[in-house]
């Protein structure tokens, strides 16, 4: 959810600082980009050292910088504008006082004032501080300009009292922040399943039977399903290509068997099943337990048909949304039309091989969109990645009709 994402922490002085390294550590390994803004009370607290090394860019504390015999400034309004979203943590009654009256006599306050992007504040403060009217007063002014507070949790506190006003966790943080970014995305709550990439069906321990795939478009698509909110299961055949996300589960197969098993494991409660891969057809009808050697001048292969996975999840469908796709050489849209129907699909995306840049191995695509009502809408060659958006628009635009 975070990969990728600029974001801006912002630091003020209190106790719970200290817990800002683990939050650091966490944004980091989630993929994110991480600038540290520090109130001159927080560095008592925190090192900015330590902060700069852990986010990989500097912490800064004022508007000045002095650098040898150099004197610049951190610009505040660069600092709000490169964020995507920030957070500040821990958010004491003093910062958060200056925060709502709009005090400017900090550098994190006045970037506060310059983000355009979604603030969170994490309040942590003595119980007797947190349950002021002061204090109250504050967190609604600041909830009423639309900021998005971390609600403080009880527990010890550091004046050895025992009560609200403790600082959330890094990891609840991050829950928070990443739960936060799903509401309103169109497939929150949805399940999707995903094949992609090719299979391999085994002639001996060495050789097997597979094709171009390289699985490009299928991992697209489950990116952009995760990035749209969904649960993703992805199940994926050989390929050298990864995903790290929060809300994608990838299944390793190799032969179509393992993936039509897998498919078949998870279908039932999906939403939404996109089948992407392209599977072989056909497999050798016997495997054999050691090396073929080289030995006669030909080689013949008896081989058997494998499972229609599509077919058979079609013709099991309940209430899944299902997608087929078709990579044509000629008579594609009589083909493509076919095989939605043959299949009991909801909609099938046609590419063709005549096509320059469409197919294996590139990175872009050019496709046509076909659903059982008849419709057919073509797209202009795009990027996989934006052609995997413009396959989960059309599928939510169904999906809402």
């Amino acid at each position: 959810m975070l990969g990728g994402k600029n974001i801006l922490l912002g630091i003020t002085g209190g106790i719970a600082a200290y817990k800002t390294t683990f939050l650091v550590r966490l944004m980091i390994k989630a993929g994110a980009n991480v600038k540290v803004v520090l109130t001159e009370s927080a560095s008592y607290f925190v090192s900015p050292l330590t902060l700069a090394t852990l986010s990989k860019n500097p912490a800064v504390t004022d508007f000045v910088k002095e650098e040898g015999v150099e004197t610049d400034w951190n610009n505040h309004v660069d600092l709000g504008l490169w964020a995507d979203l920030m957070i500040i943590a821990p958010a004491t009654a003093n910062t958060m006082s200056k925060m709502a009256d709009g005090n400017t006599d900090n550098l994190l306050t006045a970037v506060y004032l310059s983000a355009k992007c979604p603030v969170f504040f994490a309040p942590a403060m003595d119980l007797d501080m947190f349950k002021h009217p002061a204090t109250k007063k504050s967190i609604d002014t600041l909830l009423s300009f639309g900021n998005i507070m971390i609600p403080a949790t009880s527990g010890e506190l550091a004046s050895g009292l025992h009560g609200e006003g403790r600082m959330a966790e890094p990891e609840d943080i991050m829950a928070f922040v990443k739960d936060y970014m799903l509401k309103g995305l169109p497939l929150k709550g949805k399940k999707v399943l995903i094949t992609a990439g090719p299979t391999y069906e085994a002639i001996d321990p060495v050789r097997y039977i597979g094709n171009h795939s390289t699985g490009k478009m299928g991992y697209e698509l489950a990116k952009t399903a995760a990035d749209l909110g969904a649960d993703v299961i992805l199940v994926s055949g050989p390929t050298n290509l990864s995903l790290s996300h929060d809300l994608i589960t990838v299944i390793n197969v190799v032969s179509a068997e393992e993936m039509y098993n897998a498919a078949h494991e998870h279908f039932d409660p999906c939403d939404i099943m996109i089948s992407a891969a392209a599977v072989a057809d056909y497999r050798p009808k016997t495997v054999a337990s050691q090396k073929i050697k080289k030995k006669e001048a030909h080689l013949t292969l008896e081989l058997v048909k494998n499972k229609d996975i599509l077919l058979s999840l079609g013709e099991r469908k309940t209430k899944q949304f299902l997608v087929g796709f078709a990579l044509e050489t000629e008579n594609e849209l009589e083909n493509a039309k076919g095989k939605l129907e043959r299949k009991h699909l909801d909609a099938i995306v046609l590419n063709s091989l005549n096509d320059d840049g469409a197919g294996f191995a590139g990175n872009t695509n050019k496709i046509t969109f076909l659903d059982k009502n008849s419709q057919i809408k073509a797209f202009q060659l795009k990027t996989k990645a934006d052609v995997a958006k413009d396959i989960l628009n059309e599928i939510i635009i169904r999906l809402n009709a």
